[in-house]
């Protein structure tokens, strides 16, 4: 290859167009990850729900599951990030360094080859110039010599003649001589530089190409490689993903959702009794002269509800029209209970649903529209909702009472961690009066302390609703165990549970939930100390944390939680030694406090 300078100039230079080549293949595969991965988030948005709205927020098994897929798949698309980040940090940036460095080097090498391809013309040039010089002076002394041994030999040219063309053969000989020492020396210089030129330096410029075309080549392996482990990296990572989908999956439980569907709609209204017989006959024995309405008689004289809620409507009594019924009081007795001639006493209700209905649709003054209403609940009032949700059915009541004592105990205890914020400030100011003035924050602990004494009256009001509706599920429960087994003889006598009437007070709820206080408070007050910490958490992988801001953790290692993860895939942390930084929340096993204030 010594000859062939120019066709290792080509093959080097096709090396680094290649190189250059499958650094652009990886920049188009980074953009196709990047694009895979922002789509992937996207389509995620897209279907998530809005966390404003909690109204939609997921109930059924088969709506968690679904979400639970869609926060699997969002991992999924930071993981093709990561795959992203690692090719271009690992392969892309290292194959547009090497390449530039490669250009540098190869330039150099050439350039080295170039100069000692021009010193060798040069030298070639000089002994050329040396021999043709020679050549020429070897000639002129040719010359001389036969104009000399002319004149010699001619008779009739003087001796000046002579000595002179002697003279001229004597000069031309020693010109000649010294060309030659001259030309000796070129040419030998020359030998010497070609020799080192073709065996020495040639060579090693060669060998130096040779190895930089060694370095590409393994270069280019090891990208091939590094390509490979940015997607091998990330395998145990997606496979948890995958997994976590299947578990997903799995977790769908089609009797739960039932369960779920029945517990919102169920109204707790018990279905309509029986229809009583209606004796119409009654009036052909009526007479003349009466002008009073019969009634049925009664065992003790006591009314029929039927009678009187159904027929009586818009007739005479004895004394003029019938009066309005008065509200009951709002005792349990006064509310399930009425007594008999004996003394006994057995729950009734001011109106019957069903049958009041029914009597108003053959009085010709329907109080619904349609039996369509029945399906509706009774209690579906036109108008502004009441305080104590009594236009509600029963268990819809009873669920909406203890959602306003959650939210109201939240409340609460956000008015409370506000207070003792306020009250460790003023010690703070009273103990240090360069720092505040204590009486400024009065006006703002009066106000709370008022805030916190109106929130108490309003739960222990609502919590008084729902106490008395949660003894009325257990008087009616007695109910209608007795009423199961003397079927018989309350039938006409006792109306459907859960009717409407005039108190709002007489709605049926349900036993009540479980609720739990939020623990979490906002400080609105900026001081130097760290913040608290609200759970702990377990490193699954390891994270080097190059990144400004993030916190580098080994496999195991166990950290602090001070702020939880709002969405974006990052969470805040602390070690034990107090450095903080953001970390993966796939990364990372979470375990939140149960109360995390002061943790």
């Amino acid at each position: 290859l010594k000859d062939q300078f120019d066709n290792l100039d080509k093959h080097t230079q096709w090396g680094i167009d290649f190189l250059e080549k499958y650094a652009k293949f990886v920049k188009e595969r980074i953009e196709i990850e990047q694009n895979y991965a922002k789509q992937l988030r996207n389509l995620v948005k897209k279907y998530c729900p809005k966390r404003s709205s909690k109204d939609e927020e997921p109930r059924f098994t088969s709506c968690i599951a679904f979400f639970n897929i869609l926060n699997e798949l969002n991992d999924y698309a930071g993981q093709r990030e990561v795959v992203a980040e690692e090719m271009g940090h690992r392969v892309y940036g290292e194959l547009m360094r090497y390449s530039h460095d490669l250009k540098t080097e190869r330039k150099m090498h050439l350039q080295e080859g170039r100069k000692a391809q021009q010193y060798l013309d040069m030298c070639w040039k000089q002994m050329d110039n040396s021999k043709k010089k020679f050549e020429r002076e070897c000639r002129e002394a040719e010359k001389a010599q036969q104009s000399y041994e002319r004149l010699d030999n001619d008779t009739n040219a003087t001796k000046a003649d002579v000595e002179k063309a002697k003279q001229q053969l004597n000069l031309r000989t020693h010109m000649a001589d010294e060309n030659k020492n001259e030309y000796a020396a070129q040419l030998q210089n020359f030998n010497g530089e070609q020799h080192k030129h073709y065996y020495i330096v040639i060579p090693q410029i060669y060998k130096q190409l040779q190895e930089m075309d060694e370095r590409r080549t393994i270069k280019l392996s090891e990208c091939y490689k590094g390509f490979a482990d940015s997607e091998r990296k990330v395998i145990p990572i997606i496979s948890k993903c995958l997994e976590g989908m299947i578990l997903a999956a799995k977790s769908v439980d089609e009797h739960r959702d039932s369960q779920l569907v029945i517990d919102c709609f169920k109204s707790g209204f018990e279905p309509p009794g029986d229809f009583p017989f209606e004796d119409y006959s009654q009036n052909i024995y009526r007479t003349i002269s009466d002008g009073t309405i019969s009634t049925p008689k009664q065992e003790g004289m006591r009314i029929d509800s039927k009678t009187t809620v159904g027929k009586a409507k818009g007739k005479l009594w004895l004394f003029g029209k019938k009066p309005k019924p008065q509200s009951p009081p709002l005792t349990p007795t006064s509310l399930y209970t009425s007594s008999t001639p004996n003394g006994s006493q057995y729950p009734i209700f001011s109106i019957e649903p069903v049958h009041y209905c029914m009597s108003d649709i053959k009085t010709g003054k329907p109080r619904i529209p349609s039996f369509r209403s029945l399906k509706r609940g009774y209690f579906c009032l036109q108008g502004p909702a009441l305080e104590d949700f009594s236009h509600l059915p029963p268990e819809q009541r009873r669920k909406k009472l203890q959602q306003r004592i959650d939210e109201l105990n939240r409340e609460l205890q956000k008015e409370t961690d506000q207070k003792d914020a306020l009250i460790k400030m003023k010690d703070v100011y009273e103990k240090n009066p360069q720092m505040g003035d204590p009486s400024s924050l009065q006006p703002k602990l009066t106000e709370t302390m008022s805030n916190m004494d109106r929130l108490r009256m309003e739960i222990h009001k609502n919590e008084a609703w729902l106490s008395e509706v949660e003894g009325k599920v257990a008087a009616r429960s007695d109910r209608r165990h007795s009423s199961d087994i003397n079927h018989l003889v309350t039938q006409g006598r006792e109306s459907p549970e859960g009717s409407y009437t005039d108190d709002a007070n007489q709605e049926v709820r349900g036993p009540p939930q479980q609720h739990a206080h939020p623990n979490e408070f906002d400080d609105e007050f900026e001081d130097d100390d760290p913040l608290p910490a609200i759970g702990h958490c377990k490193a699954i992988y390891p994270f080097d944390g190059h990144n400004e801001g993030t916190l580098a953790m080994k496999e195991g290692e166990i950290l602090y939680i001070i702020e939880e993860d709002k969405g974006d895939g990052w969470t805040r942390a602390r070690r034990h030694n107090g450095e903080e930084g953001y970390v993966p929340t796939s990364y990372i096993d979470v375990t939140l406090e149960k109360n995390s204030k002061g943790a």
